[in-house]
């Protein structure tokens, strides 16, 4: 396999990459899931694992893994059937695995080229191939072999195919976690052979907890902004909080309280922090995310008439905006927003640009 991936988060920050991350919250149900699947002598061979970005697919891939291979055997244990998925960080098998030192678990990510020492940009057939070897082996530990692969949506077709073909005959005490953002997007052979399991967006509280646990100079007010502007995903609530999130949606709402007539000085200074002279990839993407979201909630509170906004700020914009123009002139403009936005990168686009156009588009209907 291609080495893998740099890890999400590094190693002096104070959340953990999934494979090192003992903790995992609001999943409860899905955790009883894999616990009665075990106990019941029947474990699904395959899981697909999926839900929103960063809501913990892959930290409870990890989990089940680090489980199955401390567990040995299915069933109830000695004591009767599990009660949770949890393994002590001190345990050799965790340490094992975090440290991507146990040789009966593999990790299949997105890797780099060997030829261009460049990070690719899919998982490959030879990232996938090697399983297939690995799954038909004698388990060093006399257990389980498990593979996680992160994320199976990465999987190019030939990478795909070569999963499928393991999946159409799945060797014993083998188990394959495919994490997936989106699995309409994987092969319907594939959904078909694995067991599903759907995780949800947490509940604000536990996005706020697990925030101030790990950033406790973040304060209660910004981070239940966060977590709202996340949709209940940690993972995007602690990416918006390194990149100054709160500061740039404030400055984003700034703007858009112009409408239907921008500032074209105040569309500027936006410009210059996401994409100006010093600015780095993640701030475009931010303010593009941060925008996706505003726009989102507009075209939902003028089909529904049903205002729901992270911020009173927002939720005054949006009660303003809703009574002007209909539905389509916003859908319309709204589109085409979204066009520029993912547009910019694959163009090479003035980024500053793109945004101002994308912006501008909005005052048409925020006229009627």
């Amino acid at each position: 396999m291609s080495p893998p991936a740099k890890k999400p988060v590094e190693d002096d920050e104070p959340f953990l990459a999934p494979r090192e991350n003992p903790a995992l919250f609001g999943q409860a149900e899905a955790e009883t899931a894999v616990l009665e699947a075990w106990s019941s002598g029947r474990m699904p061979h395959a899981w697909l694992i999926s839900g929103p970005k960063g809501v913990g697919k892959a930290t409870l891939a990890h989990r089940m893994a680090r489980f199955v291979l401390a567990s040995g055997g299915e069933g109830d244990g000695l004591f009767g059937p599990p009660e949770s998925l949890a393994l002590d960080p001190n345990h050799p098998v965790f340490r094992r695995a975090a440290s991507g030192g146990h040789a009966d678990l593999r990790t299949v990510e997105i890797g780099i080229n060997p030829r261009t020492g460049k990070l690719r940009t899919e998982i490959v057939a030879d990232d996938v191939r090697e399983l297939a070897g690995f799954f038909h082996m004698t388990a060093a530990e006399g257990g389980w072999r498990v593979a996680v692969i992160d994320a199976a949506d990465d999987m190019n077709r030939t990478a795909a195919n070569a999963v499928l073909k393991i999946l159409e005959e799945p060797p014993p005490d083998a188990l394959l976690l495919l994490v997936s953002h989106g699995p309409a997007r994987l092969l319907p052979t594939i959904r078909s052979r694995c067991r599903k399991l759907v995780l949800r967006a947490l509940a604000e509280e536990d996005v706020v907890r697990i925030l101030r646990d790990g950033m406790p100079e973040i304060g209660e007010e910004e981070a239940r902004l966060l977590a709202r502007l996340s949709e209940g995903s940690p993972g995007r609530a602690i990416e918006l909080a390194r990149r100054e999130g709160p500061a740039l949606y404030r400055q984003l709402l700034a703007v858009l309280e112009g409408l239907p007539v921008l500032d074209i000085g105040a569309i500027g200074a936006l410009g210059d922090k996401a994409a100006g002279r010093g600015a780095d990839n993640e701030s475009f993407e931010t303010v593009a995310e941060l925008l996706r979201g505003v726009l989102s909630r507009l075209v939902r509170a003028k089909a529904t008439g049903e205002i729901s906004a992270p911020d009173p700020a927002e939720a005054a914009l949006l009660t303003r905006l809703i009574a002007r123009g209909g539905l389509e002139p916003w859908a319309d403009a709204i589109d085409a927003a979204e066009d520029l936005l993912r547009s910019a990168d694959p163009q090479n686009l003035d980024r500053r640009q793109v945004l101002q156009t994308a912006l501008l588009g909005l005052e048409a209907p925020a006229r009627a």
